[in-house]
């Protein structure tokens, strides 16, 4: 019998296509894809645009303001459905397109999904070059799309309509495998787009997409298990992997069960509540004093979805326990066999419950795992109550203001990405709810921050959604405030204004370097900047007020509350300040030779912290 078909264009396909792919979300299927973001151009408007419009009831379309803040959005609404959900973004060609590489690359880095669609050239080449082409002269298939090669998962350039039925069912497999999980890019010939093939109509059934949860390899869960057994102060690091398999209660179980002290990274941050015992914080170069002294003895590191990235580890010099080792259980092998490690490739929640099982009846010595960790944390927790209180100083610091926040919006999902703040809300923001802390750190990426709450409204529109981040970043990237306006979001966004890149001149002053090229006073400058954020906001539709003190900002949060639409909120804050308790050496190379005795002596303590670093 013949095999049933429907003529569509390509474009056309790729829309029904998406339509058909279900997920189940506490019991309920559900669309996988939340959306597409697009901006139109002569690349796609034509094929995409037509083809989206005839769905926008099933899928909807939103219109962004810039190619790489709605691609930030879409990352941000995957990393908010721990990865269970997803979108997709469309572009034109040429600066279109390439303006979503800074976000494939943070999709990449972080391991979160997205599905990019840029435009491409004509495949048939005969209108070449089209406007927004960059021509290669001695390779006539290169385009500008290729720059999204390195960082995606997978790729692929769609040169004939049928070719779109491998290249969509394996972005499938990769935006849906928990361990090659990432961005994909399938780029999308413009005049392709548009031309029709006979799909069969099998192409478009429903299907649904589950979690898949990979065992332990038996040999290498006999090894883990065994050196836990042996371990006298053992910890725990706990990383996305963690809440992208859902495993912060078997976390829990299995801390409490044996008694192991638990330390999150950026991503991490929330699989335990900040309140429970055993939760000592945030590890490494951000990291609470309770964690990184725990971590500067353990014997033994369980080490659970993460990737182990330098701020994690204190630039590897974190470890001074000579005979540490440490345990890789995560998804993905490249990051479970890191610096030597034993590695337990598996799902995070599967793993720690079938390790709970067979370390059944054992426990660590109650001297390592009460009067050791619980005496640091109390102490930490001193600290940090004292760096967050509201003082008398004429301009607050970050500290201050993360504290003021806290206090005026305790339930929020708080979304931050770059600058100073990730650093402070690591060690001090008390997260309660797993998801509950958003931070962009594996990649870093300044702009990230109002786009990102955008996608985090979109995921969670009955939550409280707080945005905070410099005037640097709000700068670099701030149009998605029109968008959410638009879509009629709730959204909370705190800029604190410190007149620079503050965090980047106390790395140039720390590392012996002059103040220069970071805060506007030591910029060249003819006039010195005076920008009224809160005036520039309100402009783009948002309510927008500047407030005078850390008073102000928390009545002003707790006054908003409720409300729904758009809040901005401006506060000035020193450059200068920032938390003296906790943190760890991170490893930032210092200039061999100077003029300049600051960074000589700079240069010497650097020699000297480098002696603490693990080679392998």
């Amino acid at each position: 019998m013949a095999q049933k078909t429907i003529q569509l264009t390509m474009a056309q396909a790729v829309a029904r296509f998406l339509c058909a792919q279900k997920t189940v979300v506490a019991g309920e299927t559900v669309p996988i894809f939340g959306g597409v973001w697009a901006i139109f151009g002569h690349g796609n408007v034509a094929g995409v645009g037509e083809a989206l419009h005839d769905v926008k009831d099933e899928l909807p379309t939103y219109r962004g303001q810039n190619e790489q803040s709605m691609a930030h959005a879409a990352i941000a609404y995957a990393k908010a459905n721990f990865r269970r959900r997803f979108m997709a973004v469309t572009s034109s060609i040429g600066p279109g397109a390439l303006n979503m590489v800074t976000a494939a690359a943070l999709a990449h880095v972080n391991r979160l999904p997205v599905l990019l669609l840029p435009g491409d050239v004509f495949a048939n080449r005969l209108p070449d070059p089209v406007l927004q082409q960059a021509e290669d002269f001695g390779d006539g298939t290169v385009t500008v799309n290729d720059c999204f090669k390195p960082v995606s998962r997978y790729f692929d350039r769609i040169t004939r309509p049928e070719q779109i039925i491998p290249a969509l069912r394996r972005a499938m497999q990769v935006l849906t495998d928990p361990a090659e999980c990432g961005p994909v890019t399938l780029s999308l010939c413009q005049d392709v787009q548009a031309e029709a093939y006979d799909y069969p109509e099998s192409f478009f059934v429903e299907k649904v997409w589950t979690l898949r949860r990979l065992m332990p390899d038996a040999d290498e869960f006999a090894t883990a298990a065994a050196t836990l057994k042996l371990a006298k102060k053992p910890v725990i690091i706990a990383g996305g992997g963690v809440l992208y398999s859902e495993a912060s209660d078997s976390l829990a179980a299995f801390a409490e069960e044996h008694g192991i002290p638990v330390m999150e990274t950026q991503a991490g941050k929330s699989a335990l509540p900040h309140d429970h015992e055993l939760n000592m914080g945030s590890v490494g170069v951000t990291g609470t004093s309770a964690a990184n002294a725990l971590a500067e003895e353990a014997d033994v590191v369980l080490a659970v979805g993460t990737r182990l990235q330098d701020f994690t580890t204190g630039s590897w010099a974190l470890f001074k326990n000579e005979e540490v080792q440490i345990i890789g259980l995560n998804v993905q092998p490249f990051d479970a066999a890191k610096h030597n490690a034993l590695p337990l490739v598996g799902d995070a929640r599967v793993g720690l419950e079938a390790l709970d099982a067979a370390l059944m009846g054992w426990q660590v010595d109650s001297a390592w795992t009460h009067k050791k960790s619980m005496r640091e944390k109390d102490n930490w927790l001193l600290a940090a109550d004292a760096a967050t209180a509201a003082g008398n100083a004429e301009l607050p610091s970050d500290a201050q203001v993360i504290g003021a926040v806290q206090r005026g919006r305790s339930k929020a999902t708080l979304v931050c990405a770059a600058g100073g703040l990730p650093g402070e809300l690591h060690k001090l923001w008390r997260a309660k709810e797993p998801g509950s802390y958003h931070l962009e750190y594996g990649f870093s990426t300044m702009g990230y921050e109002i786009a990102a709450g955008l996608g985090v409204a979109l995921a969670r529109p009955e939550g409280d959604t707080v945005v905070m981040l410099g005037d640097g970043s709000y700068l670099m990237m701030n149009s998605e405030i029109v968008s959410a306006v638009m879509l009629g979001v709730k959204l909370t966004i705190v800029v604190l204004d410190n007149s620079g890149y503050g965090c980047i001149n106390r790395l140039q002053m720390a590392t012996g370097g002059a103040n220069f090229n970071n805060l506007f006073r030591d910029t060249r400058h003819e006039t010195m900047p005076q920008v009224d954020f809160a005036a520039h906001a309100a402009a783009m539709g948002a309510r927008a007020k500047k407030v005078a003190s850390l008073a102000e900002l928390e009545a002003a949060l707790v006054k908003s509350e409720g409300a729904g639409g758009v809040h901005v909120f401006v506060i000035d804050t020193d450059p200068l300040v920032t938390t003296d308790a906790g943190g760890h050496w991170w490893d930032v190379a210092v200039p061999e030779v100077s003029e300049r005795s600051e960074v000589n002596a700079a240069r010497e303590a650097y020699v000297q912290a480098l002696k603490g670093q693990r080679a392998g």
